[in-house]
């Protein structure tokens, strides 16, 4: 951050012009290909993805490009207002525009500036036939314009943070597959264990209500994916839960007194028989999406309760939790895990984006 305040000192002590991308890079609109002009998995010949109504996923991949490696789109249907910086040659469709370049503007930096501004960029489609942003919305858009050297340095200290960002990410992704191979090596017996139906062990039955209740109580309220607000009454406590509508077959964990909606199916354990915790890691296991039927996804636990799982003794099962539960609190808790950790890097990483990329104009300030 010295080096940044020394250069800003030295060579914009006064502030920054601000100039639009129309002023600056210019923007350029995709040119569409058809689904027959694409593969869906690249090889050495069709190895250009091609963006479309996506910023994360391309549409396919292509035999040519259209737009050089270091640039940023900024899409304009369908993940409306999504911004991403491209590192390899790309085919850009007409679903994106995409931004060009010039020696005084840094590509980086020209993607920092506008990432911090996707939901401006949302808010601004227009409804009428299929949602989209004019050019004009990217195209007038303002960003501050310091010199090569002040640009080059806020690029630096930015990547820093996202490559933090990135690696918590991909050990977040490496623990989880640890987790699920631990999981299923430790809930798949080959002895002599009891096998039982869920309904043996468990007592399903569907949340209430078609509302979420919010008057500010003290239970939180758990709908099919998770919390959702909270009230002054409760009907489960410590229990699994299964979403049956909307995110059918998501399990989640309802932490001590809580209350669950409709959209959920509390699975009550009867615990003489089972651990509540031991039921949670086994109903993840048996990848109950797999249940899921009809046009609006729906989960019914009449589908899967006979399904049998191993039941041992309460003393192992009460082992197994304890090393699993250590996966799942790594790998999911927002309060101690690494979602947590990456949560806090990705605040702390927009924090220093607004702040970095804040310059006084000097046309206001002469």
């Amino acid at each position: 951050m010295s080096k940044l305040k020394e250069l800003i000192q030295k060579l914009c002590p006064n502030g920054v012009e601000y100039k639009t991308i129309k002023e600056t890079v210019g923007l350029n609109r995709g040119k569409r290909l058809t689904k027959s002009e694409l593969l869906e998995e690249s090889n050495t010949e069709f190895k250009y993805a091609v963006y479309h109504g996506s910023k994360d996923t391309p549409l396919g991949f292509y035999n040519n490009f259209n737009a050089p490696k270091g640039t940023t789109i900024v899409v304009n249907t369908g993940g409306i207002g999504g911004v991403k910086y491209i590192d390899k040659d790309f085919w850009c469709s007409d679903g994106s525009f995409w931004l060009g370049k010039t020696n005084d503007i840094n590509g980086k930096y020209l993607y920092y500036c506008l990432s911090g501004y996707e939901d401006y960029f949302y808010s601004k489609k227009r409804i009428g036939g299929v949602p989209t942003i004019d050019k004009s919305v990217v195209e007038n858009f303002s960003i501050p314009v310091p010199p090569l050297e002040v640009q080059e340095e806020i690029v630096h200290i930015l990547d820093n943070f996202t490559e933090l960002t990135a690696e918590l990410t991909a050990e977040l992704t490496a623990r989880k597959k640890q987790y699920e191979y631990y999981r299923n090596h430790l809930l798949t017996f080959v002895d002599d264990t009891a096998m039982m139906p869920i309904e043996e062990v468990c007592k399903g039955h569907y949340g209430k209500g078609n509302t979420i209740p919010k008057d500010g109580g003290e239970y939180p309220v758990y709908g099919c994916n998770g919390i959702v607000g909270m009230t002054s009454t409760y009907n489960s406590e410590d229990a699994p839960i299964v979403g049956h509508i909307g995110s059918a077959g998501l399990v989640t964990w309802g932490e001590g007194k809580h209350f669950v909606t409709y959209n959920g199916t509390i699975c009550e354990p009867i615990r003489d028989k089972i651990n509540g915790r031991y039921l949670y890691h086994q109903l993840i296991n048996l990848h109950l999406e797999k249940y899921v039927k009809g046009n609006q996804p729906f989960l019914s636990f009449s589908d899967f309760q006979k399904v049998k799982i191993a039941v041992p003794t309460l003393d192992v099962q009460s082992r197994i939790v304890s090393i699993l539960d250590k996966f799942d609190i790594l790998t999911s808790s927002i309060s101690e895990g690494l979602p947590k950790e990456i949560e806090l890097r990705r605040k702390q990483y927009e924090y220093y984006r607004n702040q970095l990329l804040s310059f006084p104009d000097n046309k206001a300030t002469a």
